[in-house]
């Protein structure tokens, strides 16, 4: 029996668009992740993707959130890790100096990827303080997200099976409907599999909504017309 399909009707001031880990080591060539990553991003048109996401949202009127990932120097004494923790840490992704401290972020692993600076830099865009592991339980994006009004998420960003699936979970747990914009994201290819594909399953398992980015626009771009 094929899975139902409930959908999420989005509405313009409850609904915000979210997007994880916009930053350098991950979107960008020259990050530190690309190599493992790259591939996905590639294939999905990802950043393309992130960038319609971002221009349509601020010309609907939609609010935007970024929960980003950062380490400080004090993230780098944990005495225990996952897998891919650890493999963060030994490649010092998200790197900051300190929570206190901007010397060295521009242009760095832990930057927003410049093609996407204008949109998170706007003064609109409210950006949480970091993750830390995958999910948004150690920040503060559900306190930002009741705070406004907010019950919807088109939820984008990176990684699929990391980032974006914890914050899909928890989400859900949380009492909002979720969808997931499947091309707006990827993930990790490893000999142990392929991130990307992990994530869609349980994206179409969990999420209210599981569309393409084009789907997504058009959807906002109906509501939005008579403001346009």
């Amino acid at each position: 029996m094929a899975l139902p399909d409930p959908g999420m009707q989005i509405d313009l001031k409850t609904t915000a668009l979210l997007v994880t880990d916009p930053q350098n080591d991950f979107l960008s060539e020259d990050g530190v992740a690309w190599g493992v990553v790259g591939e996905s991003v590639v294939e999905n048109n990802t950043v393309e993707n992130l960038e319609r996401l971002f221009r349509l949202a601020k010309g609907a009127g939609l609010a935007t959130f970024v929960s980003p990932h950062y380490y400080f120097p004090a993230d780098h004494g944990w005495h225990f890790e996952g897998a891919l923790e650890k493999l963060m840490h030994d490649i010092h992704m998200f790197d900051r100096r300190g929570p206190l401290v901007v010397e060295g972020f521009a242009g760095s692993g832990a930057d927003w990827l410049p093609r996407l600076k204008p949109y998170i830099q706007d003064g609109k865009t409210i950006v949480t303080n970091p993750h830390k592991v995958y999910g948004p339980e150690t920040n503060d994006l559900v306190l930002q997200l009741r705070k406004r009004g907010i019950s919807k998420i088109i939820l984008a960003g990176m990684s699929a099976n990391l980032c974006v699936e914890s914050h899909m979970r928890e989400l859900v747990e949380q009492g909002f409907e979720v969808l997931v914009v499947l091309d707006a994201t990827a993930a990790a290819k490893v000999p142990e599999g392929d991130g990307y594909a992990a994530a869609c399953t349980n994206f179409r398992f969990i999420a209210n909504a599981v569309r393409t980015t084009a789907q997504v626009v058009e959807a906002v771009e109906a509501l939005a017309a008579p403001a346009l």
